[in-house]
């Protein structure tokens, strides 16, 4: 592939510290691939806020991803961005707010992450009727899916395309759902839509067993990774930490060790993209090498740490290997 001026700018410039480890890793993820490997993607912290389906969309459509696991803010926040984008609120100057400003922001119906403010009304209530009326139509017809199954439903029922603010090419969620790709949602619950399916519970409206759990995810993910990791194997690149990261490596351990099966293959490349620093009980800091211990990454796998800001890294990364 003949490569664009963002990569050729990348390889001219970024020779050394976090910049030459971004090309490596960069290259050790277009080498796998080009192996024959297939690529987990995991999205930690507010990546879609961030708009990362700009790029990400791409990747999914490219053939570069395979599998994603991510939060379910980072489900649920591409598609706000989608149909709510020109009522964001960016606020350049969030580290002056007193608390007082920011609880002017909460009145006006915005929730803030970082510089950029949600607004509750048109995003979480604009999805919420629509996303409703798949679960009650799962429960009615005596069927459940997982929680990125519903969103998948509500995409490609077409009800949505009347809210769209951006290019729908620039939505992840929408290229996924296009492709069917899999999906691994851990921690579900602890999101906007998890919240509010919360609240259909409780009122009685709707049974908990209508949504497919996270051990439920775990165990179709066991047999994703026993039909996809022969050959080259798969891929392992996480976007900073946490749940959507440390869920779904956990699968070859539990395989291997809790299950027995000793044919499992380690997973066969690991980048992580974090500004966390390595201390102590760190698991989004820890050192690829740690993860040997538990059982995840074998002595061979190739192993890269990118310590930035991934809202940068990831982007260029993906620019990379589309050749941009």
């Amino acid at each position: 592939m003949t490569k664009g001026p963002v990569s050729q700018f990348i390889e001219k410039h970024y020779l050394h510290f976090n910049a030459a480890a971004l090309v490596d890793a960069a290259k050790g993820y277009e080498a796998h691939l080009n192996e024959g490997g297939k690529m987990m993607i995991t999205l930690a912290g507010a990546m879609s806020t961030a708009e990362l389906g700009k790029s990400l969309a791409e990747m999914i459509r490219a053939g570069k991803v395979d599998i994603i696991s991510c939060t379910g803010a980072n489900l649920e926040e591409d598609i706000m961005n989608l149909v709510a984008h020109s009522h964001y609120k960016r606020v350049p100057n969030y580290r002056d707010l007193s608390p007082e400003d920011e609880w002017k922001l909460l009145e006006k119906g915005f929730n803030r992450v970082t510089d950029t403010c949600i607004p509750e009304e048109e995003a979480f209530r604009r999805i919420q009727k629509h996303i409703v009326k798949q679960w009650k139509g799962a429960h009615d017809a005596g069927e459940r899916f997982f929680p990125h199954e519903y969103m998948y439903k509500m995409l490609l029922s077409g009800e949505m395309q009347q809210y769209y603010e951006i290019d729908p090419k620039d939505s992840w969620m929408i290229a996924a759902a296009e492709r069917n790709l899999p999906i691994i949602v851990p921690g579900w619950e602890d999101s906007t839509m998890g919240n509010i399916f919360a609240s259909y519970v409780i009122k009685g409206e709707l049974p908990a067993s209508v949504m497919k759990s996270g051990i439920e995810y775990m165990v179709w993910l066991s047999d994703w990774y026993r039909n996809n990791s022969a050959g080259k194997g798969v891929g392992f690149f996480q976007i900073g930490g946490g749940i959507a990261g440390d869920f779904p490596i956990c699968v070859v351990p539990m395989m291997y060790q809790d299950l027995g099966w000793k044919d499992v293959p380690f997973w066969s490349y690991f980048c992580q993209i974090s500004d966390s620093t390595t201390s102590y009980g760190s698991y989004s800091g820890a050192v690829p090498n740690e993860k040997i211990t538990w059982g995840k990454l074998d002595i061979n796998t190739p192993k890269f740490i990118v310590e930035s800001d991934a809202t940068i890294v990831a982007p260029l990364i993906f620019a990379w290997l589309l050749g941009w």
